[in-house]
């Protein structure tokens, strides 16, 4: 934790937060104030511990404000874009809207990893390959989205996405967007139907449970969001902010027919409640298969909505948890009402 506040790693935002003890303030993992001595340095799991333990928020790094919100100068230039998402985007337009392009590619690499000028080819080739799905021609998407050749057009699918623009006519598209939370930047993916993945970013499993829905769906990841996305972040929000106990989110968990047995059963464990991986073997009829429901349980692609952490051992302990057991903690304690 020292060596990531030290290098101000960005991939840490909202995992843990540190505290400054000669200033009693707490801040973010990629803080831009002026760095303390790492004996200064106490860390937290939330910004509710840091509250608590008796640090203030950074006036900076605003670490009580969602991570993932856009700041208020940007706002504008990035209702530009979803306004005009088939525009080529420069520095000058973004000049335009009273912005410095250095200060917009920064945040957009903090934030999300990319530069702006990336974020937005992506929006423009997600355009265009949705078009191509939907029976345009190639020639045609690529005009309709800006490009002035094909060739370029071409060049510019292959190294987004992968693939030969014509090779996936008629594939499943799944967005893939980070959502914001209280216990850091969770990774969402979702086709025009359904939820296939929902998990916190800096989970170890990630890239497997990337090539289990690729394999599953034969689909297609583009940078961007969604109305399945969008409806998950509106009920997230208020899943954290104690106001939702059931999501509407259509979900698509296809597994074994065991893990789907399994899966089903999670979702019946009220909220505010636990139940250990001996109940749910019973109470899905096989006694005998503790374990293999804690395998089933660990391989769950969307955590919250699939409660996988409302399962807790026998003797009551948390038992492991891929998000880490201080989230599975809070998601407990916030669904009891302790805040």
């Amino acid at each position: 934790m020292i060596k990531a506040f030290l290098r101000r790693d960005a991939s840490y935002q909202g995992v843990f937060f540190a505290g400054v003890r000669s200033t009693g303030v707490f801040c973010r993992i990629a803080c831009p104030a002026r760095m303390p001595r790492p004996e200064q340095l106490e860390f937290f799991a939330t910004a509710r511990d840091a509250l608590f333990a008796g640090f203030r928020p950074c006036k900076r790094c605003h670490p009580i404000e969602p991570p993932e919100s856009p700041p208020e100068w940007l706002r504008s230039l990035l209702a530009a874009v979803e306004k005009e998402p088939n525009s080529r985007w420069t520095d000058a337009d973004i000049r335009a809207w009273r912005v410095h392009p250095d200060r917009v590619r920064r945040w957009f690499q903090k934030t999300h990893g990319m530069t702006f000028h990336a974020y937005a080819r992506a929006r423009r080739l997600g355009l265009a390959l949705d078009r191509i799905r939907k029976g345009k021609s190639v020639l045609n998407a690529a005009l309709d989205t800006g490009y002035d050749s094909i060739s370029g057009f071409n060049e510019a699918f292959r190294n987004v996405l992968g693939a030969n623009p014509r090779s996936i006519r008629g594939s499943t598209v799944v967005h893939i967007a980070r959502v914001g939370s209280p216990l850091g930047p969770m990774i969402a993916c979702a086709s025009d139907r359904e939820l296939c993945l929902l998990e916190f970013a800096d989970r170890r499993m990630l890239p497997l449970q990337f090539k289990r829905v690729q394999r599953l769906l034969s689909c297609t990841f583009i940078p961007g969001t969604n109305p399945i996305i969008e409806t998950l972040v509106k009920e997230l929000a208020e899943y954290f902010d104690g106001r939702r106990q059931k999501f509407t989110v259509p979900l698509y968990t296809d597994g074994t027919p065991f893990q789907q047995t399994v899966w089903k059963q999670l979702r019946r464990i009220p909220h505010g409640e636990t139940a250990s991986y001996r109940d749910v073997a019973m109470a899905i009829g096989a006694p005998q298969s503790v374990r293999a429901v804690a395998r089933a349980n660990g391989d769950n692609r969307i955590c919250i909505i699939v409660p996988c952490h409302r399962v807790i051992g026998s003797d009551g302990s948390l038992t492991g948890y891929g998000g880490g057991l201080w989230r599975k903690r809070r998601l407990l304690e916030l669904e009891a009402g302790e805040g």
